[in-house]
């Protein structure tokens, strides 16, 4: 431990101690177990490597500068769990479960919750699979949950610094009607090639537009988008898009600065139109946008036009890191300390 350089890990896997895990069978869940294992036993006939049941999430525990550990909205991951299960028909995990075994996990280890100031934090990747064997296509009856933790610095390696992102018209992520507003691991293997074409070209990501006529702005990359035009903040709203934690507290903390928060169908040709515009969720925060460009029409889109990250995003980004660190107060009641 005394050799890590905080400030310098990547974000990516690193093994810790612990990991808890909880089964549901016989129609009920059961007690939380600790173990130290990362691996997991599962039947070649389990439901999640056949039918794609199998939903995760992500979040963050922090450090402060009093020492204390702090993990943001668990509750809304929780239900955002839930909101996943139901689509794809496996069991509910109670919100109490989840916090439980969130509050289990960060204690079991918190000596990989990097210090503060050190801009990394500790990630946690809570997974629900369905494990009960089956041939025919159905629900399995048995079930896992379980959370593992790893240290983890910025998402992208430059920091909160501009990026490029592309457009690609040939490549969706995820169908009107279908899982695209929940989080399950089918969305993002249908995401990976296209992103890998783009990182290829040299852009962060790519900016879908809508699968269905190809008008409107959806999601980017992994993550939501938004985009400022003078005192508006504007978000997609689609069948098609996460819900993203993070959007929806930037969009609360917009409001309190006194902007006006549009969540709405955004047409292609408005991105011609914004100050500033980026991609947001609980790896990146805020990874702003400094140029998008149409790759099927040839088109570019300067929307940082010194290079550097507007003063919105730039206000955005340190207050809700200053929420989530403890250096500001939370008045929105989204912040649990973990003790």
């Amino acid at each position: 431990m005394e050799n890590i350089n905080w400030s310098e890990i990547p974000f990516g896997y690193m093994k810790t101690d612990y990991n808890v895990r909880c089964c549901y069978r016989d129609g009920k869940w059961g007690e939380i177990e600790i173990s130290s294992s990362e691996m997991i036993n599962i039947h070649m006939a389990a439901t999640c490597l056949h039918y794609g049941q199998e939903a995760f999430e992500g979040l963050k525990a922090f450090r402060g500068k009093d020492g204390k550990i702090r993990v943001f909205r668990m509750d809304e991951n929780a239900k955002r769990l839930q909101s996943s299960s139901r689509a794809i028909l496996m069991p509910e995990l109670p919100v109490e479960k989840f916090e439980e075994a969130v509050r289990k996990v960060v204690l079991l280890n918190q000596r990989f919750i990097p210090p503060y100031e050190s801009g990394s934090s500790l990630y946690l990747r809570p997974l629900l699979i369905g494990t009960g064997a089956q041939v025919g296509v159905k629900p399995a009856v048995e079930y896992l949950f379980l959370i593992f933790v790893t240290p983890v610095g910025p998402y992208f390696k430059n920091g909160f610094q501009p990026s490029k992102v592309c457009i690609m018209r040939g490549y969706d992520r995820a169908a009107p009607h279908g899982t695209g507003m929940v989080k399950v691991g089918g969305n993002y293997a249908a995401s990976l090639l296209a992103g890998e074409k783009a990182r290829k070209g040299g852009y962060a990501a790519v900016l879908y537009l809508d699968p269905k006529e190809k008008k409107y702005i959806d999601e980017c990359g992994p993550a939501n988008f938004f985009g400022i035009r003078g005192n508006t903040y504007i978000t997609p709203a689609s069948e098609s898009i996460l819900p993203s934690i993070t959007n929806k507290s930037l969009m609360q903390l917009a409001e309190q600065m006194g902007m006006t928060v549009e969540r709405r169908p955004v047409p292609f040709e408005e991105i011609a139109t914004f100050d500033e515009a980026a991609e947001c969720g609980t790896a990146a925060v805020i990874a702003p946008i400094s140029q998008i460009d149409d790759l099927d029409e040839e088109k570019q889109y300067i929307i940082a036009k010194d290079g550097k990250v507007g003063p919105v995003c730039t206000r955005l980004y340190h207050k809700l890191r200053a929420i989530q660190y403890g250096d500001e107060p939370d008045e929105y009641g989204w912040v649990k300390v973990i003790e």
